[in-house]
């Protein structure tokens, strides 16, 4: 929750952090492998480098070393040295980012110089050499720390933009198969995912969910009556089913990605409610490692079950010339990764600003994309999940029990303490 005891918190780490935040949403954008697991990634460690770095010389916050899994305790600071917040973040932010990023193109790589060189100015001015040095080098020794332990957790490194060489399709109807004439694409993206290390969760597999509706083509089946049902939807799809399903359908390279999209909304949230550092460190961090933990377990279930997207079934059963609204994403369907990050997202917003809590969330004005007003983050994150069956992209059953799984994961989040 919002606490006014933060308010002493330094507003130069808060505009340093805010910035760097405004440019990793738009690498994430421009950076090709920056599919949406591999980009919740990234947040969760951008935060949590944000808060170690903050939570080192404040005393009112609480590490999150021993909480989540295999995080040591960062180098301590030197007793009665004096450091400055703003420089520490600065550091600490623009060593982990340009790790995180390391792959983006020239651009991005000029826009992290860039914003490395104008902010590193701005918060050293004013401030003694010796006072900055001490404060430059503590920043990057928390996000070398941060980054040493983030490449242990088998995500670190990204071949062939998430597709493997080599990949068996399971035999049967019921399996999915390759929606897309991308070469690339006809192996799944990031299959071992799910293997990764979480952070909260004990294992990917540990908010597990029931086995989907069993496959059929019998019309009087469950599985038929929900294909059905998106077959149905995209044949009668309203103007405002299509902006739903235009609006949330974040494609990479055209978007900040879906768990870009959650960080957006909480940074417009947290300046509309003129937040403290101390409480732009602590959300973010939350809000990275539930996104990132959603991920790794919505990919864990999708590879355990593998299941049918609903493209390949309506063609093959009930309609060989059926288009759905959007491209059909190269992996497994079941559950929905929009529902599942989006639960997640919304469960650790709502404990941070409060139960029906009302928003209007510009995240694509600039993409010339209405705006769209919430009465509470979990009524976002429901339209989020049926955005996708509104865009042909997934059947009722991902979509409903993704967004349970997301609240699971969100719960173990919430339950982290970061205030002492």
């Amino acid at each position: 929750m919002l606490s006014s005891a933060s308010a002493a918190a330094p507003t130069g780490a808060q505009t340093v952090l805010r910035d760097w935040y405004r440019l990793v949403i738009e690498l994430t954008r421009h950076t090709p492998t920056y599919s949406p697991p591999v980009a919740s990634r990234a947040f969760a460690y951008l935060g949590i480098t944000a808060f170690e770095a903050l939570a080192s010389g404040d005393r009112s916050l609480t590490t999150l070393a021993g909480q989540v899994n295999d995080l040591e305790p960062v180098p301590p600071r030197v007793a009665g040295e004096t450091y400055d917040e703003a420089v520490v973040m600065q550091a600490a932010l623009s060593s982990a980012a340009a790790k995180l990023f390391g792959n983006t193109g020239p651009t991005g790589q000029r826009a992290l110089k860039r914003m490395t060189e104008k902010l590193k100015a701005q918060v050293s001015e004013d401030t003694s050499a010796e006072v900055v040095a001490r404060s430059e080098a503590y920043g990057r020794d928390v996000a070398a720390h941060i980054l040493a332990w983030a490449a242990r957790d088998g995500g670190d490194q990204i071949e062939n933009m998430g597709f493997p060489i080599e990949y068996a399709l399971h035999e049967g109807p019921a399996h999915w198969v390759p929606t897309s004439l991308i070469n690339q694409q006809q192996t799944p993206l990031l299959p071992k995912w799910g293997e990764n290390r979480p952070f909260v969760l004990n294992s990917g597999a540990e908010c597990g969910l029931p086995s989907p509706p069993a496959y059929s083509e019998e019309k009087n089946s469950q599985f038929y009556k929900e294909a059905y049902e998106v077959y149905d939807a995209v044949k009668n799809l309203t103007p405002e089913h299509r902006a739903i399903a235009r609006f949330w359908s974040d494609d990479p390279m055209l978007s900040p990605t879906p768990p870009g999209h959650w960080i957006v909304i909480a940074l417009e949230q947290l300046e509309r409610q003129n937040a403290s550092a101390v409480d732009h460190a602590d959300l973010l961090a939350r809000l990275g490692i539930t996104l990132a933990d959603a991920f790794i377990g919505c990919w864990n279930q999708k590879f355990a079950y593998d299941l049918v997207r609903p493209v390949t079934y309506v063609r093959r059963v009930i309609d060989p010339k059926w288009e759905p609204l959007l491209i059909t994403p190269p992996f497994p369907e079941y559950p929905s990764g929009h529902s599942t990050q989006s639960g997640a997202a919304a469960t650790v917003l709502t404990a941070f600003f409060g139960e029906n809590y009302a928003f209007t969330d510009a995240t694509h004005e600039k993409d010339k994309l209405p705006n769209r007003s919430f009465d509470s983050f979990w009524a976002a994150a429901e339209e989020a999940g049926i955005s996708r069956l509104y865009g042909g992209i997934h059947f009722r059953a991902a979509i409903d029990r993704g967004l349970d799984q997301g609240r699971c994961i969100g719960e173990r989040t919430v339950s982290l303490r970061t205030r002492s």
